[in-house]
């Protein structure tokens, strides 16, 4: 009996993986190329559709096992800032969410790498389940034609922020990277991935990184949303085997291997990481890096009691960091009326 292809999934292949699938399948090359067009340029979501192909070929694929590889839309919630959040359902009837955030000149798309997750950030609903297990890479890329579906038009910006920890990973993520970068057009330097740090995966990101893509050219985002390690050990469960020294050392070696600085993501929680004192502390922690704070006000999730901070004292924290030289910006929460904004993902059960 023949045995089947290891990945049957055609979507997340680059040109010379499907021009090998191609050729493995009693197919010249360029049927490959043909498989390429119609997959990425065109969206085909069935290989019946991929009408170009001889129907016995088409029908020779299927037979073996092989697919395009989307999700199922299952669901579609429309906030009032016109983010649109999608439950996707896999082929194993697991299920994910995805949400696009729209505005004038881009649709930046947030994506998830995982089924739950098993960091256990006490502010993020994500990990309240637990993980069920990694994405494929034609799962990640799915994303990206769902979310252009239900726009009808392209995301421009691609932002790993979604449910999941990408360092957990890692191999996947960079094989939708560079599908995103290659085979869809999106620019590195419009993709970030973020990363609330996991041991020993910063240098191996690094290495990992350009041998898949070449050159590093994508934001790494660390999530640190504390500014010692006590207080992130607190809100962090997976801080304890992980000191901040350690973490902020490995963003120093992953710069020195990609040339590519790290920004730093600071969720504020109201009363518990908010106040001046924090700040000086963060300024302190991250002043010597060439680096960018990007602070996020928390976004109410059930079972949790943190608060949101008040406008002042959110304004208040960038002043003081602002004062002490360090670049910072405030992201905007978009979705928030439908549990589409940062920390709101949760794996839906059917």
């Amino acid at each position: 009996m023949e045995s089947k292809p290891k990945n049957l999934e055609l979507l997340g292949l680059n040109l010379n993986q499907l021009q090998d699938v191609a050729v493995e399948n009693s197919e010249p090359a360029f049927r490959g190329r043909q498989l390429h067009k119609w997959i990425y340029e065109k969206g085909i979501c069935d290989l019946q559709d991929i009408t170009v192909l001889p129907k016995s070929w088409r029908n020779l694929l299927i037979q073996k096992g092989f697919t395009v590889g989307h999700l199922h839309e299952i669901k579609r919630l429309i906030a009032k800032d016109k983010t649109i959040k999608l439950l996707l359902k896999t082929n194993d009837g697991e299920t994910i969410e995805t949400v696009g955030i729209p505005s004038r000149n881009r649709l930046t798309i947030c994506i998830s790498s995982q089924i739950g997750c098993s960091m256990g950030c006490q502010f993020c609903a994500t990990g309240k389940d637990g993980l069920r297990r990694s994405l494929k890479a034609s799962e990640i890329v799915s994303q990206f034609f769902a979310i252009k579906e239900a726009f009808d038009r392209r995301p421009s910006h691609v932002v790993f922020m979604g449910m999941g920890e990408p360092l957990l990973n890692i191999e996947s993520v960079l094989s939708s990277i560079y599908c995103l970068n290659k085979d869809l057009g999106i620019g590195q330097r419009r993709i970030t991935l973020s990363t609330v740090g996991v041991k020993n995966t910063l240098p191996k990101l690094a290495e990992l990184a350009l041998n898949y893509l070449g050159t590093v050219q994508f934001t790494l985002a660390l999530s640190l949303h504390a500014p010692n390690q006590n207080l992130r050990e607190a809100l962090i469960p997976t801080a304890k085997s992980y000191p901040l020294n350690t973490l902020l050392d490995d963003c120093r070696h992953y710069l020195d291997i990609t040339g590519r600085r790290v920004s730093f993501e600071y969720i504020l929680l109201g009363d518990v990481n908010d106040n001046n004192e924090h700040a000086e502390e963060l300024a302190d922690l991250v002043g010597g890096f060439q680096s960018h704070v990007n602070l996020i006000a928390y976004n109410p999730i059930d079972g949790e009691d943190f608060q949101r901070p008040s406008l002042k004292r959110v304004q208040n924290f960038m002043n003081v960091l602002e004062k002490r030289g360090i670049a910072v910006s405030l992201r905007t929460s978009r979705g928030l009326d439908k549990n589409a904004a940062c920390g709101q993902l949760r794996r839906i059960h059917l």
